[in-house]
């Protein structure tokens, strides 16, 4: 560094580039070269955008949706927002509740708006890679709550009880899970809320994965008893309707909290682009029949993953009932990054190692089923491959 340019802030110096956009980056840039890489490591469904809500965006275009609107976000999007989350998840808002904003972006806005300097968030480990770095953000103090295969990879209400201090503002959950696709119970949900309630918390409940459920229910944490005014709760269009490159997401609460929230979007990106509003109004208003296209196939795709699995062993999988991932528990002796990388570079497949998603996923990797049944079997059986090469030099 020249003497002349003063370090960096102090709150990037515990961040890490984000290992999800790195290596998304890194098989891409194989992929240009021409290697033939088989990638478990993005974390987007592989569906094309439905057509309806392509041609709306497009419409909207022509119609000149191109300039500012409400840092909040257009009145027809934040309306159809509030109906689905009253008629789908019994959420009691209104349009003034709803914040319009790419989804990571909105969680970034209740981590700011909500933390000072000092206070501690709590969330689950394993857990999403940029909840840390959010928190260390918004200068705030990351506090991993360990969620075990034996919980199911839900946050049990004991343990994050025992997390939390005199400095505890907000508790971040996420179900269905990212990376464990892990489904939290109504009990699980009812005992946070009540220690949230208890302990005069904030809970910030993302719920992006919220259609991709294949077994048990969903459940709004801001739909509980006396939860309203202390949630707040972000989702989006990423997941849902294959839309990851639009960047459009919400994020929903009290009206006079959000009233103080939607600051932060005013003084950073002001608004989500009109014309892809436009296009989010035609995903909540359009057909169900697309995303349950999308979920059955994601289903298939899991057992076909689930069955490769059992054909390999030194992994103990645990069976995801939401999302799009695996997260196995591996016996082998290696580091995650290390196994991770050696499977890039000796069998050209592409996993996200576990340490990414915290200490507690050290020995796990995450792969990805959203992508082709074809690709599943190929980069499967490259594992496979690995793995018994692997066991030979370890002399198993």
């Amino acid at each position: 560094m020249r003497r002349d340019v003063k370090p960096v802030a102090s709150r990037l110096k515990p961040i890490v580039q984000s290992p999800t956009v790195r290596l998304g980056a890194l098989v891409n840039e194989m992929k240009r070269r021409g290697e033939d890489v088989i990638s478990f490591s993005v974390g987007e469904p592989d569906f094309s955008t439905p057509q309806h809500i392509v041609d709306a965006a497009k419409k909207a275009l022509d119609e000149g949706w191109t300039k500012y609107v409400s840092s909040m976000g257009i009145p027809g999007l934040r309306e159809a927002i509030a109906e689905k989350m009253k008629r789908e998840n019994g959420v009691p808002c209104d349009k003034d509740g709803i914040i319009v904003a790419p989804t990571k972006h909105a969680l970034y806005i209740a981590l700011t708006g909500l933390v000072d300097p000092g206070d501690e968030v709590l969330f689950p480990d394993p857990g999403w890679v940029s909840y840390a770095p959010m928190v260390h953000l918004a200068g705030g103090r990351p506090v991993p709550v360990r969620a075990t295969e034996e919980t199911k990879y839900e946050p049990a209400p004991e343990a994050v009880a025992e997390a939390i201090t005199p400095n505890t503002k907000a508790i971040v959950i996420n179900s269905p899970s990212n990376p464990a696709g892990s489904v939290y119970s109504k009990e699980t949900i009812k005992g946070l809320c009540d220690l949230v309630t208890d302990r005069d918390l904030f809970l910030i409940s993302d719920e992006i994965y919220e259609k991709i459920l294949y077994e048990g229910a969903h459940y709004s944490p801001a739909s509980f008893d006396g939860m309203f005014d202390r949630t707040v709760t972000v989702h989006g269009f990423s997941k849902t309707y294959a839309m990851t490159g639009w960047r459009l997401g919400w994020l929903c609460a009290e009206k006079s909290l959000v009233k103080q929230l939607v600051k932060v979007q005013e003084h950073t990106i002001t608004c989500a682009p009109a014309f892809v509003q436009i296009a989010g109004v035609a995903a909540l208003k359009g057909p169900p029949s697309a995303v349950a296209a999308m979920v059955d196939e994601f289903r298939a795709r899991r057992e076909i993953m689930a069955g490769e699995f059992r054909t390999i062993p030194g992994f103990h999988v645990f069976r995801p009932a939401g999302a799009f991932y695996f997260f196995p528990r591996y016996d082998f002796e290696l580091p995650s990054d290390e196994f991770a990388e050696r499977l890039l570079t000796e069998a050209r497949v592409a996993v996200t190692p576990g340490s990414a998603f915290g200490a507690a996923g050290e020995n796990h990797l995450r792969f990805s089923y959203a992508c082709s049944r074809e690709d599943i079997r190929k980069g499967m059986a490259r594992v496979r491959a690995f793995v018994e090469k692997l066991r030979r030099k370890e002399g198993q």
